[in-house]
């Protein structure tokens, strides 16, 4: 039998049948994916086959060949990785400005990787309402930065609803992954737009502006003719599986400049001739993006992973 799986919760997957029936599964010992060493074999949004046993549940043998995915290296084992959401048709990355604060090297290294698996990302500022002047001016600022990079930009309230309907149009008949530091209001935002999905909510920590984790696995909730997965807040975003000559295409805008480069595998750190440290210079790249390039440029040398982020 064949069917997606719609939650996982660590030690069960939860597989909906192509005949409408939901059966929890469980992964057989010495199963894993070829060439990938990861936590989890088996990701939210799979295809998979699945074999019933006496019990009343069954077993995973096998996952159809995956369109993307999502990924990111484990917190505690740098070698292996960990799969967010597999085949999936794009992203809403939550961020906020406050309350906390979503640093941009967080935003970038999520957009770099969803650059390498080509799944489309659209940011989400939530939290408009808490805004005062000098955070609404840097909100707008970062808003001017992505937009001019080339990424969709849509600022909401999930508290009071304010921009949320207008999101409804992006999620028709789509498998679209939310992602976000924990604490950015994903929760609430699932609130809204499904009613009675009844997601737990919880408060910021004022001790460190830190958001507590609520979701504590990945889960697909049917909404508008697809589905949205909501996923566990992330802290870190280490990257995986990138090699450092390919890392300057994951950065659109660097990319464009780097065919201008004298050398054809310039790392744009100290090159003669390089032509996105000379957009650096003039402003045409900003200089938060050009740093988290660095920063993964960095990763990929020292093996490391940066939890900071």
């Amino acid at each position: 039998m064949k069917g997606l799986v719609v939650k996982n919760t660590g030690s069960w997957y939860t597989v909906l049948l192509d005949d409408g029936r939901l059966l929890d599964c469980k992964v057989k010992g010495n199963f894993r994916l070829r060439g990938i060493r990861s936590t989890n074999p088996v990701a939210v949004g799979d295809r998979v086959m699945v074999v019933p046993n006496q019990e009343g549940t069954a077993f995973i043998t096998e996952i159809e060949d995956r369109r993307n995915y999502i990924i990111r290296k484990s917190i505690n084992l740098s070698k292996q990785s960990h799969i967010i959401a597999a085949n999936v048709d794009q992203a809403l990355l939550v961020v906020t400005v406050i309350s906390p604060q979503t640093s941009t090297t967080f935003i970038d290294r999520f957009l770099a990787s969803a650059e390498a698996y080509r799944v489309p990302v659209v940011l989400v500022f939530n939290k408009t309402d808490l805004l005062d002047a000098d955070a609404q001016h840097y909100q707008q600022m970062l808003i001017t930065l992505y937009e001019t990079v080339g990424y969709e930009c849509r600022p909401i309230s999930a508290e009071t609803g304010d921009g949320v309907e207008d999101l409804r149009p992006l999620l028709e008949g789509k498998i679209t992954l939310l992602s976000g530091n924990s604490g950015v209001g994903k929760s609430t935002l699932i609130n809204r737009l499904v009613p009675g999905a009844n997601l737990r909510t919880a408060e910021i920590s004022d001790a460190h502006q830190t958001g507590q984790h609520t979701t504590t696995f990945s889960e697909m909730i049917p909404i508008n003719g697809g589905w949205l997965i909501d996923t566990p807040g992330i802290k870190g975003f280490g990257t995986f599986d990138m090699e450092p000559e390919e890392l300057t295409g994951y950065f659109r805008e660097i990319f464009r400049f780097s065919k201008d480069c004298r050398f054809s595998n310039c790392t744009h750190t100290h090159e003669p001739g390089c032509a996105v440290l000379q957009a650096l210079e003039n402003h045409y790249i900003a200089q938060s993006r050009y740093q988290s390039y660095l920063s993964m440029l960095d990763d990929k040398e020292e093996s490391k992973y940066r939890e900071a982020y």
